[in-house]
Parts: structure tokens; C-alpha cells; sequence
């Protein structure tokens, strides 16, 4: 019996090269891989479906998935993990803390960036500021006219507006006109050389390390999905996915541990390992549901309370079933 040729969408990642170097197969898969950056293969996945294998946007999914019309399944690979505590800058000059964001103005590429809502998620619960407290201003980070690439239907007390034509939210930042600024990139190279432009947190490590010491939470970005008539026509197919990129992943940790010859060009490797495990335990990047429960539940809390879930999912819906157990040889 022949193979599966099924597309395989997702970015170049330590954690995916033993998959697009072919060490690592996918049962009954023959792939055709493409690496893409994030905004491309998000936007396809959501706007055309291109993909019959695709990493997707974990806000984009939840959107689509709640209202019962995505057209993938997921299984949980979670290719990009980050606390977003780097995510947020703001004016210096007049936001001392973050409790000042209240009554504010902050730019954001798109509301509904998964990025974001972690962002918004730390604000609300660290320090009390509600998506409803700020104001928010939607524009490109560094090329003006960014839409949402999913149609969203806020709660009225939401406040939303666009950046004035032409502008981006970097410009905005930089000269003054709003007051903070979140997105999953930092803002234009004009806007970080301004003085009085910085990180909300001035210790954004620190700050998130005693964040995932007090929730124990790792907040995740993006999951692995599968065109969901693909799924539902081939049910060995999703656990083969997941096994696939586990393994990956396995390979890819395995080569960051030898650190003989460090395989990143990056200086501190062991010592970056070290204080990972410290804060986050062996297994640091896990995938699965069994170990991100308190992680998963705390994004769909609060993506359902930000306005963009129609409905509070639970975990137990939104992977697909074959794939909550995991087994061990």
C-alpha cells in the first residue's frame, strides 16, 4: 500500500529538523514539507486551508474551533512555547507599571494573537488590568494596514480601533501616540533606538521565571493540526503526527544536551539548560495534555474572557481524541 503524500506546513525549528532532514518519518506519510514563517502559514491555514498538515496559531485555532467551523483538529505538539513578558514595551517616559496601562492606549498587530492574549492574560491576573481597562490600537508592526485574519465579534465593552491609515504601531510608539505596544516581534528599529521605549518589565526573566513559579504555567503558542476530513477518514493518522514530532523533538533535545561541540550558536548553553530544568523540570517543553493541563486551562479561561472564544472550551475538546494518551516502549 502506498503512502500518504500529505503537505506538511511549519517553521525550521531545532525541534522540527529531524523530521525535515528525514530522520525522522511520519507512519505511512510521505511528506512534502515547506517551512514558512508564522504570518504566511497562519494566514493560509485560516484563510484557504492550504495545508493538509499545518502549525497553526493556537488563538486562530481556539476562534474557529469554538464556533465549530475550523477546518483542523489538533493534537498537541506544541512547536512555539515563550513567556511573553518580552512582549510588552511601552513609554518609559509615563508607564512606570504595569498597573498604569489602565486607561491607556496599546498597540497590537492583530486582538486576537495568541501572543497577545498570554500578554493580556499576566496583566489581568499579576496585576488587575482587564482587556476592557486599555484601549486597543491595531495596526502593522512595521508595514501599515494589518487586518485580523479571522472575523471576531468582541464584547461591546472591548474597546478596538484601527492605527490611522498609513501608520504602523512602531510609529505610534515612537512618537508618542500610544502609551504600550504587544506583539509576538518587538516594535521598529526607530521606536527600540527611542529612549524613552522599553520593556514593561525591566527584568523580564526574572519577572517570568517567579510567573511560572507561582502559576506553573508555560504558556504555549502554537499547536500541530490536521485538515479535520483527513483525520476523520484516516484515524491512525493523528497519533502518527504526534509520535513523529515527539520524536523530533527527543532528537533535537538530545543534541542541545551534548554540549561537546554546542550545536546553537549561542554562548552559556549549559547554563541555560541548567536553570530551564530548574524552573520548568527535564522534560521543559513538553507536549502532550497530561502535562500542560494547568497551561491549557488558563489559555482557554482567558481567550474565552478576552472576547474571543464563543463558548469556554475544555480541554477535553479540543485535541483530537487518539492523541490525550500517550504510550512508552
Amino acid at each position: 500500500m502506498s503512502k500518504l503524500q500529505l503537505s506538511v506546513a511549519m517553521g525550521d525549528y531545532d525541534r522540527t529538523r529531524a523530521l525535515l532532514d528525514g530522520r525522522v518519518l511520519i507512519d505511512g506519510v510521505d511528506p512534502v514539507y515547506m517551512t514558512l514563517s508564522p504570518e504566511e502559514m497562519f494566514f493560509r491555514a485560516m484563510r484557504s486551508v492550504d495545508f493538509d498538515i499545518c502549525e497553526l496559531s493556537f488563538s486562530s485555532y481556539l476562534v474557529r474551533a469554538s464556533r465549530g467551523d475550523s477546518p483542523y483538529v489538533a493534537v498537541p505538539v506544541f512547536l512555539s512555547r515563550a513567556f511573553r513578558h518580552t512582549s510588552i514595551y511601552v513609554r518609559k517616559d509615563r508607564i512606570k507599571a504595569p498597573s498604569d496601562l489602565k486607561g491607556r492606549r496599546v498597540g497590537v498587530p492583530e486582538y486576537q494573537l495568541t501572543a497577545i492574549v498570554w500578554a493580556r492574560a499576566l496583566l489581568q491576573d499579576d496585576f488587575g488590568v482587564r482587556p476592557q481597562d486599555v484601549t486597543w490600537v491595531r495596526g502593522g508592526i512595521d508595514t501599515p494596514g494589518r487586518p485580523e485574519k479571522i472575523k471576531l465579534q468582541l464584547p461591546p465593552d472591548v474597546k478596538l480601533e484601527a492605527a490611522p491609515e498609513g501608520t504602523t504601531i512602531s510609529e505610534l510608539l515612537d512618537r508618542g501616540d500610544i502609551d504600550g505596544f504587544i506583539a509576538p516581534r518587538p516594535p521598529g528599529a526607530a521606536a527600540l533606538r527611542n529612549p524613552s521605549v522599553g520593556w514593561l518589565f525591566d527584568d523580564p526573566t526574572a519577572a517570568a521565571k517567579d510567573y511560572c513559579k507561582r502559576s506553573g504555567v508555560f504558556p504555549i503558542m502554537h499547536v500541530v493540526g490536521i485538515r479535520r476530513e483527513l483525520a476523520a477518514q484516516h484515524p491512525w493518522l493523528p497519533a502518527a503526527v504526534q509520535k513523529a514530532f515527539t520524536q523530533s523533538k527527543a532528537a533535537a533535545i538530545e543534541a542541545l544536551s551534548d554540549t561537546s561541540a554546542t550545536k546553537v550558536t549561542l554562548p552559556f548553553v549549559e547554563e541555560q539548560l541548567k536553570a530551564a530544568r530548574e524552573t520548568l523540570g527535564d522534560d521543559y517543553w513538553s507536549y502532550g495534555v497530561a502535562a500542560n493541563r494547568r497551561t491549557l486551562e488558563t489559555f482557554l479561561r482567558h481567550h474565552h474572557g478576552q472576547g474571543l472564544s464563543s463558548r469556554l472550551m475544555s480541554v477535553d475538546e479540543i485535541f483530537h481524541p487518539a492523541t490525550y494518551e500517550s504510550y512508552s516502549i
